[in-house]
């Protein structure tokens, strides 16, 4: 059960529970209030009415509106770490690696939740510590992606990470404009034309060790 699910469960005033259930109850309403609004025009009053609580509950579990906004970007960073981790483990074959790893993007950012927002087009990149959050989880993907690479390619580190850079910001600059701009385009077709593109310019590397690719 997502955050946003536990929330929709649990809103009713009055509802006693545990302190981890209570917690997440919370992060869902607040995702869903940040997500609709924008952080600058959420308040807390908002995310309190949102979860069913009342405010001091809400400040027993956050002391304050950034803090809530950082918890919820923590956990959001990771699920996107995690799911490109998982992609690039989820086949040793290069060309169906690339397009799990396009996909797992795609899915990212057509979640209902719309997390991708906190992540990618957040209203408060200005404050340090969402902007150190924000770069450092582009990186570890980015890190991810040219392990593979230079494990594949014997490119050296700095050359394997450039591309893995242009792959990973191909990925989510293309998922954002697909989604906003409506497309007509299914996502299965939206990928398989990304990773055809991608796979044209990575598949030029040959494999380490190999003269094929």
């Amino acid at each position: 059960m997502t955050a946003i699910e536990q929330t929709e469960a649990a809103r009713p005033r009055g509802t006693r529970l545990p302190r981890r259930a209570r917690r997440n109850q919370l992060l869902g309403a607040a995702q869903e209030v940040f997500v609709a609004q924008g952080y600058h025009a959420a308040a807390m009053d908002d995310i309190a009415e949102r979860a069913g609580v009342s405010k001091p509950v809400l400040y027993q579990h956050f002391p304050g509106k950034l803090e809530l906004y950082l918890a919820l970007l923590d956990q959001h960073c990771e699920s996107l770490l995690q799911a490109v981790r998982t992609a690039l483990a989820s086949t040793t074959e290069n060309k169906l690696r690339v397009a799990a790893t396009m996909d797992a993007y795609f899915a990212y950012v057509e979640d209902e939740g719309g997390a991708f927002r906190l992540v990618f087009e957040s209203d408060l990149t200005n404050e340090p510590a969402v902007r150190e959050r924000v770069e450092r989880v582009s990186l570890q993907c980015a890190e991810a992606i040219s392990e593979v690479i230079a494990e594949d390619t014997g490119l050296s580190k700095d050359e394997s990470m450039l591309l893995a850079v242009g792959l990973g910001g191909v990925s989510q600059v293309v998922a954002r404009y697909w989604l906003s701009s409506e497309s007509a385009i299914p996502r299965e077709r939206a990928v398989q034309l990304l990773t055809s593109l991608a796979w044209r310019g990575i598949a030029g590397f040959p494999l380490h060790g190999s003269e094929t690719h």
